[in-house]
């Protein structure tokens, strides 16, 4: 039976090129899955994830590779290869969820290479949700993960002995893990990626639609650079940093993790999309709310949601301009494109 026609619309989403248009062809909606990422370091996650849809697998299968793929990219600044705490030592965060409502979470890990993998073994095998720090390392190396030695990687070295000079915790737009601490200060728009042209970002969420229809996402950091010991984002927080409900969508974002917990952001973009709206415009209107609750401030920081609804249309939406993302399908390869912001 021949499948109903759909098409993944961009709404006025602009590729990393000069060219720009409003609706993209992707093919027969039942059968062409799909799969976006935060920032264009999205790319490495996509690719991560597209094989396993791309034969027929699912999403949740995709979007744990997606970051495992990440996570082993020692030059992204998401995994063991991030910026520490202000004591010098590396924790990360995760969450992933599935098209039933099954998710599993990690917060405060230390020297486990994937917790990513970690929160899914979480999901798969316990009646909890989320184990944080000791709790979840004893977790994860009693599920077979190796405790890594905990060294920072070279990169994480140098920034964190440059970040000591000053011992200032200034998180920048777009760079919130100020891998560049000489990019400025407060309120400072730096570049997307390093001098090297590796990626720059302390967050990597992933979102994808298999060929079944189903929908999972996941979301997975190191957290904000040089952050107080213990602090913990949005990033593993069900509804916050991530959020998937299979008869509407599914939603994950980037950027100053407060600002996103205080508005549950991910889960209030999707109930914007229950009652009816396109992604992009569920995307703005979550990130109005969040620059509505003090405009002065929301000019310091950045916050961007992506969103995947069932129908295979994807939108995004953020505070401040330099937000990115990547969307991988059958006629799409590694596609990267800003979003649109409240502040140009």
């Amino acid at each position: 039976m021949k499948s109903r026609r759909s098409f993944l619309r961009l709404g006025a989403f602009f590729p990393l090129t000069h060219f720009s248009f409003n609706r993209l062809l992707v093919g027969e909606a039942a059968g062409q899955p799909l799969v976006v990422s935060t920032w264009d370091s999205g790319i490495i996650a996509n690719k991560g994830a597209w094989p396993v849809l791309q034969r027929g697998g699912k999403a949740i299968d995709a979007v744990e590779q997606a970051g495992i793929a990440i996570e082993n990219d020692i030059n992204c600044c998401v995994g063991l290869g991030g910026n520490p705490d202000r004591d010098g030592r590396v924790t990360l965060d995760s969450c992933i969820m599935d098209d039933r409502f099954n998710c599993g979470s990690v917060a405060f890990l230390e020297r486990i290479k994937h917790p990513v993998s970690v929160a899914r073994k979480i999901m798969d095998t316990t009646p909890h949700v989320m184990l944080v720090g000791e709790g979840a390392q004893q977790f994860a190396v009693e599920n077979g993960f190796v405790l890594e030695s905990g060294k920072l990687s070279a990169g994480a070295q140098k920034t964190y002995r440059k970040w000591l000079e000053k011992s200032e915790y200034k998180p920048i737009i777009n760079v919130e893990n100020q891998k560049r601490p000489d990019a400025g200060g407060k309120g400072v728009f730096a570049p997307n990626k390093l001098d090297d042209g590796t990626p720059n970002h302390d967050t990597m969420g992933t979102v994808a639609l298999d060929a079944a229809g189903n929908l999972s996402g996941m979301c997975t950091t190191s957290g904000m650079g040089f952050k107080m010991r213990g602090r913990v984002g949005d990033s593993p927080i069900i509804g916050a940093g991530l959020y998937v409900d299979n008869e509407v969508g599914a939603v994950t974002c980037s950027g100053q993790g407060e600002e996103v917990i205080r508005m549950c952001g991910s889960h209030l973009v999707v109930e914007f999309m229950r009652q009816g709206l396109a992604p992009k415009e569920a995307c703005r209107r979550a990130i109005e709310r969040i620059v509505k609750r003090d405009p002065l401030r929301a000019k310091e920081f950045q916050v961007g949601f992506i969103a995947l609804n069932r129908q295979g249309e994807v939108g995004a939406f953020s505070v401040q301009p330099g937000f990115s993302y990547t969307i991988t399908s059958a006629t799409v390869s590694h596609q990267v494109y800003k979003s649109e912001s409240y502040f140009s």
